[in-house]
């Protein structure tokens, strides 16, 4: 199983199409982390170099772990090694996991995805991006020359990531579709948000990529006390009438000693 993106991904991300598709997703991504807090935010595979999204990071600590097949030169230097779908952190101790495109490389996503929610904390955050199957680079088979990066060849819908999610208990918190270029090598690649302002209002189905935020949910129990552990209900008139009938019985008794 190969996760993490080759040398030559790297290389792709180089290109102008690449470097355009990253400059948009830092801006997404730091929108995403803006309000998430905490200890630790835990970056699953490298897109860029190790700093590329964590620089964006509101959490005390924040650390980035590889594939240990993937060859790295010193900018691109994760901390930490180890298989994705078996990562070697303690469950509840993580506040906030990104994957950048880790998914769309990887042939065990629902593995993937049940490690994060095990190593998520009580309402943890996590921000997925990936690209989507549909759309204009869709239809990159078609096209000779096509920039789709190379080795992503497990593109998961939006759709069905939703569903993943929502069976692991999970709350979308947003869903946002961005990057609206021709999926082209050779393509200029111009300014910055023309096109990306008018793909988002007149055109969504079209984009590239999706980002979606997530927060982990945990069902809180509310404790129903046994029926017979409950305090008896008196009703007040009942009582009265008994205690009355008891005292007149007691008088009798005083009065009459054969009763």
């Amino acid at each position: 199983m190969q996760v993490d993106r080759s040398q030559i991904t790297q290389d792709w991300l180089k290109t102008p199409l690449g470097a355009a598709l990253l400059q948009q997703e830092r801006r997404v991504v730091e929108e995403a982390l803006d309000g998430v807090f905490g200890e630790q935010c835990l970056q699953l595979g490298l897109w860029g170099d190790s700093r590329t999204f964590m620089r964006f990071t509101r959490t005390q600590r924040c650390s980035v772990i590889s594939e240990p097949r993937v060859i790295q030169d010193h900018a691109s230097k994760p901390c930490a090694i180890g298989h994705l779908h078996q990562l070697p952190i303690d469950s509840d101790s993580i506040d906030a996991v990104l994957l950048p495109h880790s998914l769309d490389y990887s042939d065990r996503p629902h593995a993937i995805l049940r490690e994060v929610n095990r190593v998520l904390r009580r309402d943890g955050r996590v921000i997925i991006l990936g690209f989507r199957p549909g759309g204009l680079w869709g239809l990159r088979r078609l096209i000779p020359g096509a920039g789709i990066p190379p080795g992503a060849d497990h593109l998961i819908s939006e759709r069905r990531m939703k569903d993943w999610l929502q069976l692991l208990d999970m709350r979308i918190e947003g869903a946002t579709r961005y990057f609206f270029r021709w999926p082209l090598l050779g393509n200029k690649v111009r300014g910055k948000s023309e096109w990306e302002l008018r793909g988002q209002a007149w055109w969504p189905e079209l984009a590239a990529c999706y980002m979606l935020s997530v927060q982990k949910r945990v069902s809180t129990l509310t404790r129903v006390r046994p029926l017979w552990h409950r305090q008896p209900q008196v009703i007040a008139g009942l009582a009265e009438s008994q205690t009355r009938v008891s005292r007149i019985r007691f008088e009798r008794s005083k009065i009459d000693p054969s009763n």
